[in-house]
Parts: C-alpha cells; structure tokens; sequence
C-alpha cells in the first residue's frame, strides 16, 4: 500500500471494534491513532475534518477518508477486495442476491439491534467508568427491545450457520462488538447463551482470530497525547 491505513479512536470503543475486525479479516495492516475523548479531542477542529459529527471511528488511507464504522467496513471489503477473506460482501458469482442477503442483515444491526445493545452496554459498562450513576430503568426498557431482536436472530440463525447464509460475512461481524459487550463486560451474557442458537454462532464467531486480537488491542492501555 501506498500508505498506512489509520483508523482514529480508542480500541474499546464497539465502532472502532468493528473496523478494526473488518481490516483484521482483510489482512490489511492499520494503525490506530489515539484520541483522548476524555479531553475532548473528538471535538477538535483537526478531528472534525476527518469525522465532521465528532465521533469515532473515522479512518483514512492514502485515498481518502471515510467516516461510519459500516461504511467504513464497506469500504475496505470493495477497496481491498483481493486481500484477506474475499467472501465478507459475498461470493461473486451470487450477485446482487447474495450481497442482498448480507445488506438486510447489516442494515438491521444498525437500525434494530445497536440501539438497545449499546444503551444497556453504556449503562452497565461505559458509565460507571465515567462516574455516572447506572440508569437501571433504561437497562430494563433496552433489554426488552432487545429481547424482541434476539428472538428473530435465534429463528434466523436456526436456519443458517451465519446470518446471510452458511458462511461468515460482515452480516455477522458488524454484530459482534457489540455483543462481545453484552457476554464478556456488560454482564448480560444470557441474552445471548440462553438462546441456543445464538449461543452457538457467538461461540463460533468470537473464536477467530480476527476477533481475538480486536480483544487484546482493547486490553492495551493507549498511551494519552501529551
């Protein structure tokens, strides 16, 4: 490559998570840049050329930047595609069909399961790190939304190893920092594993070692600037 890809933002956070999953998969080499949240550097003018909401990730090769951690995945599987796992859009010859399959499923990530997954997640895990109180009546309103998804995802993945089919797709990695928050951080890992077969896709997921490392990166401390 003409020049590193980086990806701006804390490892723990679930969006820079799923980019960094993404280039893991596409055997693409990245760094990440560190920016400070807790000193407002989200908000800097520098930052808000690259991410103009003021939030993570925002990402940057020697072509361009891109903000939106799944744009940002859709990104790399089409502008790396003959790298790494070359199936993550689908196979070429299943055509729109198969890229169908995989968009349904990643649009209903972002629009049915992020929502009350992070919002139980921030409560039971990022705010208590910030010194905020838990809001347990959010906890509860967000986890029965979130009941209503898992139960269609159970059905779903009763049907097919992976949610677009029988093969590992950005379908499946778009979900799981997110649900790596709910099991291993948030304590709510039996909204997962009480649903068998949930419970066996997050087993077979959260075993590759795409994911794996995104785990040790947010076990590193990232030094703060200076």
């Amino acid at each position: 490559m003409a020049a590193p890809v980086t990806v701006y933002g804390p490892a723990i956070s679930p969006a820079v998570a799923r980019v960094a999953a993404c280039l893991l998969e596409k055997d693409v080499p990245f760094q990440l840049e560190a920016v400070d949240m807790s000193k407002g550097e989200h908000k800097s003018p520098s930052f808000l050329k690259l991410q103009p909401f003021g939030q993570v990730p925002a990402f940057k090769d020697h072509l361009t930047t891109v903000f939106e951690s799944r744009a940002i995945c859709r990104y790399i599987c089409d502008q790396y595609s003959d790298r790494g796992n070359q199936t993550l859009l689908g196979r070429k010859e299943d055509g729109a069909v198969g890229r169908a399959a995989i968009e349904q499923w990643v649009e209903s990530e972002g629009q049915a399961f992020n929502p009350p997954s992070l919002a139980i997640a921030f409560q039971l895990t990022f705010a208590p790190l910030m010194g905020m109180a838990t809001d347990m009546a959010v906890v509860e309103q967000n986890e029965a939304k979130l009941a209503k998804v898992l139960d269609v995802y159970e059905r779903r993945l009763a049907e097919s190893q992976y949610f677009a089919g029988d093969e590992f797709t950005l379908a499946d990695l778009v979900h799981m920092p997110n649900t790596d928050l709910l099991v291993s951080k948030a304590g709510k890992a039996g909204l997962i594993t009480e649903r068998k077969n949930l419970s066996r896709w997050w087993d077979e997921v959260s075993a590759r070692p795409s994911w794996k490392k995104v785990v040790e990166l947010q076990s590193v401390p990232r030094p703060s600037k200076a």
